[in-house]
């Protein structure tokens, strides 16, 4: 009887969270999971990163990638997830250039290589709340973002950011669900993204946007980070 009851709690806690394993590029997602996506630890489990410091928050990956999608610059790029987004918080995209001389299915973006490309966030509000009045990402199944029009053209790592923000009353709540794409940009521009951040490194586990109140009821919230490069 304990271990059919330990099976269910499992159940529920895999169901409770999340992942993000496929592609979508324009009106095309991926006909299967971790096509152009490298495949996360929580491919079985959908646990997500706790430990902001942790090398995990970079892609999460379990392995290299194996696919590099095509996408052009000014065109929507978006990440399915299985099966949805289950927690309320914000949802960060980040890019990062992959060098002319490096492996896209091996480079591992260390140091300051990373920029915030898009970002769906909290609808300002006099009461934030925790549903989806205020967080337009909550319960989706899929999340976009345009690909900035003057960004390089290029490889590059594009990793979305989910942080749940249900248990972040306190210090080390917050739950961050993410994955990493490999894609290849066309048709860009000869902008200078920035500013460029480490991941891990781009937060502090003590960052305000790492830590939701229910009471009193926040007025305002801003996603830990840089600001969204406005190229």
């Amino acid at each position: 009887m304990k271990s059919f009851v330990a099976a269910l709690l499992f159940a529920a806690s895999v169901q409770a969270h999340y992942r993000f394993p496929k592609l979508i590029i324009g009106d095309q997602t991926d006909a299967a999971e971790w096509v152009h996506v490298r495949q996360t630890k929580n491919y079985q489990t959908n646990q997500g990163v706790t430990d902001v410091s942790s090398a995990d928050m970079r892609c999460y990956q379990m392995k290299a990638g194996s696919g590099t999608a095509t996408v052009a610059a000014g065109d929507s790029l978006g990440f399915a997830a299985a099966a949805s987004i289950s927690h309320f918080g914000p949802v960060s995209f980040y890019m990062a250039k992959v060098p002319d001389s490096a492996d896209i299915n091996t480079w591992e973006a260390n140091g300051n290589v990373w920029f915030k490309a898009g970002e769906i966030s909290a609808v300002p509000g006099t009461g934030l709340t925790s549903d989806e009045k205020t967080w337009p990402a909550y319960k989706k199944t899929s999340v976009s973002f345009t690909i900035p029009k003057n960004v390089p053209s290029g490889k590059y790592l594009i990793r979305v950011e989910s942080i749940a923000l249900h248990q972040a009353q306190n210090v080390g709540g917050a739950q961050i669900y993410l994955s990493c794409a490999q894609v290849e940009v066309t048709g860009g521009g000869s902008g200078t993204p920035g500013p460029l951040v480490p991941i891990p490194g781009a937060y502090k586990a003590n960052d305000p946007g790492l830590i939701w109140s229910y009471y009193p009821v926040k007025t305002t919230y801003t996603a830990p980070g840089p600001a969204v490069w406005q190229g």
